[in-house]
């Protein structure tokens, strides 16, 4: 397969520093020459940088750094778009995970034109479906999907078009354990479909992870994979801003990318809210980079399924 490969050196949407040295550490992980063994060929790789927080003001604190975070989501909309169109497979690298307010804008435009949707996996501890009225922190980060639903800054929702990016019908999210009080009411009046961590340890996730990729890619074009590390428990995944224990295991994690694979109808992948100043022995950039060659292709015993078992 044909890649393009983007970073996202992007801090300001989260409460803590050190996201925009995530995807150095995926890169010195081994990233580039694990998908080159699994035959994949990366034909353009580009960076986007960020200003700094020591270089500007916060400015509003319900979406703080609104303006910045948002040229960058546009500059990555554009990129991911045109990388679309050009027959390349997307795989962005982050950074906090308001960029997937840029990832998801730019494929969602590029199938728009197709006539085609979307569907998205997010992986995460939290649902992100915050707003700047409820956000309890004002850090952007934690309203990315809510925003890809059409609710939040007028600045990031149009970034998708003249619609928003996502049908709330085509999308899942995978690992829930800490969502805020009045971020759960937005979730239950839209039916946003969430398995948390209780309903993944009473179901088993094998069968969470087969519904979730069944429900995004009926009627989609296909899907798209968001994996925030904090989705995963802090003793596999300690380097990240906001770790919540009791998340997947290192398997877990695994199955779900593998499950992409499987499904044959992975549209692009990203990974981030990797925090290199909280890690150890850079354990988390590792285990990221091993999530993205699971999701593509990189199996521990291929079967040629078309879907898991």
């Amino acid at each position: 397969m044909d890649l393009a490969v983007t970073s996202v050196h992007l801090d300001l949407g989260a409460g803590r520093r050190g996201t925009d040295m995530g995807p150095s550490a995926i890169y010195v992980a081994g990233l580039l020459p694990g998908l080159a063994r699994l035959g994949h060929d990366v034909k353009r790789i580009s960076h986007i940088s960020v200003p700094r927080a020591e270089e500007l003001e916060s400015g509003d604190t319900c979406a703080r750094y609104l303006p910045e975070v948002a040229a960058a989501c546009r500059d990555l909309a554009d990129r991911v778009e045109r990388q679309v169109e050009d027959g390349l497979f997307p795989v962005v690298l982050g950074g906090d995970h308001s960029q997937a307010i840029g990832t998801i804008s730019g494929l969602a435009r590029a199938l728009r034109r197709r006539g085609q949707k979307l569907g998205v996996v997010w992986v995460d501890a939290h649902t992100d479906m915050n707003t700047p009225d409820i956000s309890p922190s004002g850090n952007i980060h934690g309203m990315p999907l809510a925003v890809l639903l059409g609710h939040g800054p007028r600045e990031l929702v149009e970034i998708a078009g003249g619609e928003p990016a996502l049908d709330v019908r085509n999308v899942v999210v995978i690992g829930a354990r800490d969502v805020d009080s009045r971020e759960a009411e937005l979730v239950r009046r839209l039916g946003l479909r969430v398995y948390t961590m209780t309903e993944i340890d009473t179901r088993g996730l094998a069968t969470c992870a087969q519904e979730a990729f069944e429900r995004t890619t009926t009627g989609t074009a296909g899907v798209h994979l968001s994996f925030d590390m904090d989705g995963v428990d802090p003793d596999y995944a300690p380097g990240v801003g906001t770790p919540v224990a009791g998340g997947l295991t290192l398997r877990e994690a695994h199955l779900v990318c593998e499950y992409a694979h499987l499904t044959q109808a992975l549209l692009g992948v990203e990974v981030v809210e990797v925090n290199p100043t909280c890690d150890h022995e850079n354990r988390t950039g590792k285990l990221a980079s091993e999530l993205v060659q699971s999701a593509l292709g990189r199996l521990t015993l291929p079967t040629g399924r078309a879907v898991p078992p």
